[in-house]
């Protein structure tokens, strides 16, 4: 009835749920409890982390985050508290894969073989390419990550699909981590990947290619996962004028959010960059 009190008179509801009018006030003068009051303090915080979070975060990294605060709740009351107040995260949606495997280059051999968890950093990285749409036409985001951290070490967007979009961030990646023992950089068999200029560049930094098994996307499902949430958090929520706009968009949302912010379900809950600090790699 408290809750319902700005829709329904106090008069109205008592009939309706057949509780008498000095039962209800009985109650309310009543000093709340222990419970009720955390209950209560417990909700403004999860609506405030909700909203600061922009709406991306369920009840797993907003429990995460309360406890980083000090407060011991289980996810069940966090999730509970949520539902009182009808908030949750976004939903997945699916999305196309871009994928053109339809060429006659070289396709490298699948060394992962859904193995993606690297025990060091620099030694498995992951790259994919995925598109955005503004009313200017598409915006083509290509990303590499390094599975040890989850981090998105590089990226690029651009309005054209071509090599350039994969070979430019493959350069900066190695530039800033400068890999030094035996490292594999995994995608799909698409042509940009497949390309004689990627393939040489890999050669001279002594980084081994591997390239998914053909029509199977769980091959590379790290950066699949990647591309899901940044469309589920941020670009289907987002309707941009331009693709310089969606870039600002981008930035902000990978290297403020994603990679120092956003807590890693496979990461304990902490973010990559965290991740990285504790284990002492600290990226260019």
């Amino acid at each position: 009835m408290e809750r319902e009190t700005e829709k329904y008179r106090i008069e109205f509801m008592s009939k309706e749920l057949e509780i008498s009018r000095s039962s209800y006030y009985a109650w309310h003068s009543r000093p709340k409890g222990r419970l009720w009051n955390e209950n209560m303090y417990l909700s403004q915080r999860i609506r405030s982390i909700y909203e600061q979070k922009k709406q991306r975060y369920g009840s797993p990294r907003i429990t995460a985050e309360l406890r980083s605060e000090g407060f011991s709740c289980s996810r069940n009351r966090v999730a509970r508290l949520m539902r009182k107040q009808g908030i949750t995260a976004r939903a997945r949606k699916r999305f196309r894969v871009l994928t053109n495997s339809n060429h006659k280059l070289a396709v490298a051999e699948n060394l992962v073989e859904m193995q993606f968890n690297p025990e060091k950093a620099n030694s498995l990285w992951t790259t994919d390419i995925t598109y955005i749409r503004t009313r200017e036409g598409w915006l083509y985001l290509a990303v590499v990550l390094d599975l040890w951290s989850r981090s998105v070490i590089s990226w690029r967007a651009d309005r054209n699909m071509d090599e350039n979009l994969v070979i430019k961030p493959l350069e900066k990646a190695i530039r800033d981590r400068q890999p030094g023992g035996e490292l594999i950089l995994h995608s799909d068999r698409g042509s940009q990947y497949a390309s004689q200029r990627l393939r040489q560049i890999l050669k001279e930094n002594n980084i081994t290619q591997s390239m998914s098994s053909k029509g199977n996307c769980y091959d590379n499902a790290p950066v699949e996962s990647f591309f899901s949430t940044l469309k589920r958090e941020l670009i289907y929520r987002e309707s941009y004028k331009t693709r310089e706009e969606a870039k600002q968009s981008l930035f902000q949302y990978i290297e403020v959010f994603y990679n120092r912010q956003r807590r890693h379900s496979s990461l304990g809950y902490i973010s990559p960059m965290q991740f990285e600090n504790l284990n002492k790699i600290t990226p260019n």
